[in-house]
């Protein structure tokens, strides 16, 4: 059907999505995301709805019964995954208005797509090592890594020998490893530009590196650094529960592997590292995505008070200088 002829807005909508995601070149992780959230929140709405029906008033029905609550509502879904679904029919809406199948985008929820994600947890530093302290010694430098140079575990399951560099102190970031629904393990290059990067790491774990690579790793320039006790590559769901063992025995049951990344992307922040610093360390192309390890803490809040509170001395010490006054007068 001709694009922009009388019929056009008569396609169905599930027609229209699917050959919206076969036009694109997407990675194989975003493609099946797009798909499960095609089938899981979008199809059963507006799947044998004809494009062109599709309004405002369909797209804010949709969005509350998302998200409703209560003891007559449907099961609702979390806002995360649903602002996820809502900026994929935007998307898809977006094209069909370039395409000239409608006229304008219905999807004009005020924040619709905007995730609210819970802050995670950030840990100390005597916790992180309770925990590196508590796992199977050949997962310990994992455990370092994601937190002092902030890697993410695709990264670090798909990271080689030839990536560190202890003289330098220095990991390249080229390549990343995708795990399907199903169990399979793919090879992907990082999803964007700022991914492949290079990351420093503190000059202290050297001799852990270097250790865990002469016992651990896979031989050769291209062996993975970190494999199973039989070499196989490592999953999700076989490690999770090392994982979760290891974090009940280090008294801190219920934190997450990814908690790693944001304490060390928030320990950054800490020491000064600026936005910018913080998007290229942790492979963001966003602030969005940076700016949550920028967050303040109660006792980095007091600090600040402190310094703050030192300079109002200094203006008050020089302005009673000037005027002759004793301190504290009005």
């Amino acid at each position: 059907m001709a694009t922009g002829s009388p019929d056009a807005s008569r396609i169905l909508f599930e027609d229209y999505a699917e050959q919206w995601i076969c036009d694109r070149v997407l990675k194989v992780r975003t493609e099946e995301l797009y798909r499960g959230l095609l089938r899981n929140h979008l199809l059963s709405a507006f799947g044998h709805v004809r494009i062109g029906d599709i309004d405002e008033a369909a797209v804010r029905r949709w969005c509350k019964e998302r998200l409703q609550t209560g003891p007559t509502a449907a099961p609702a879904f979390g806002p995360v995954v649903v602002a996820k679904a809502y900026r994929l029919l935007h998307a898809i809406f977006t094209t069909a208005v370039d395409d000239r199948l409608v006229r304008r985008n219905p999807c004009r929820v005020e924040g619709g797509g905007r995730e609210e994600s819970p802050e995670r947890e950030t840990l100390s530093l005597p916790v992180v090592y309770d925990i590196a302290d508590a796992i199977p010694v050949r997962y310990r430098v994992l455990v370092l890594l994601v937190t002092f140079a902030g890697l993410r575990w695709g990264e670090l399951i798909a990271l080689r020998r030839d990536g560190i560099d202890l003289e330098s102190c220095e990991i390249r970031i080229v390549e990343t490893t995708a795990q399907l629904d199903t169990g399979t393990l793919l090879p992907e290059t990082p999803k964007s530009r700022a991914g492949r990067r290079t990351v420093a790491f503190p000059a202290e774990l050297v001799p852990e590196i270097r250790w865990h690579l002469e016992r651990f790793a896979e031989p050769g320039e291209r062996g993975l650094v970190f494999v199973g006790p039989q070499g196989a590559r490592l999953r999700r769901s076989n490690f999770g529960r090392i994982w979760v063992k290891a974090c009940t025995k280090a008294g801190v049951p219920g934190v997450h592997f990814h908690d790693l990344r944001h304490t060390g992307g928030t320990l950054a922040a800490a020491t000064g590292a600026s936005l910018k610093e913080l998007m290229v360390r942790l492979g963001h192309s966003s602030t969005r995505a940076a700016l949550i390890y920028q967050h303040a803490t109660k006792d980095r809040d007091q600090a600040i008070a402190m310094a703050l509170g030192d300079l109002a001395r200094q203006v008050g010490m020089a302005r009673a200088a000037n005027a002759g006054e004793p301190l504290g007068r009005a």
